[in-house]
């Protein structure tokens, strides 16, 4: 027999989840703005950088054409959330991920050609 306890955490997982994985525009977009800011912070701490993050900002100002680098990379995010959704057939997250990526990358993008 299966216990009450076992029953709700199950719905509550099954709750969490469904949050996670709803199919919504609005959601794409938030997830696909959310997602580089983590990259870029993930990617700052990988490479062991002695700087805090103030200073990575301000070494950025002095070196703008590493801007596309630290973009670049944080698209990655973007990437590996758009498979995601996009394998999941949650379609319309997934458009409000490459819409947000494409923003991103006509940013950096103007970034390297300014």
């Amino acid at each position: 027999m299966i216990s009450k306890k076992t029953n709700k955490q199950e719905r509550g997982l099954k709750r969490i989840l469904s949050f996670i994985y709803q199919d919504n525009f609005k959601y794409g977009l938030i997830l696909g703005l959310l997602a580089p800011i983590l990259g870029f912070i993930s990617y700052k701490t990988s490479v062991a950088s002695p700087l805090t993050m103030k200073e990575t900002f301000q070494w950025l100002k002095l070196n703008p054409n590493q801007i596309t680098v630290f973009i670049s990379v944080s698209l990655v995010a973007n990437a590996v959330l758009f498979t995601l959704f996009i394998n999941g057939h949650r379609d319309k997250t997934a458009k409000g991920i490459f819409i947000v990526t494409l923003i991103y990358a006509a940013i950096a993008m103007s970034f390297k050609f300014a």
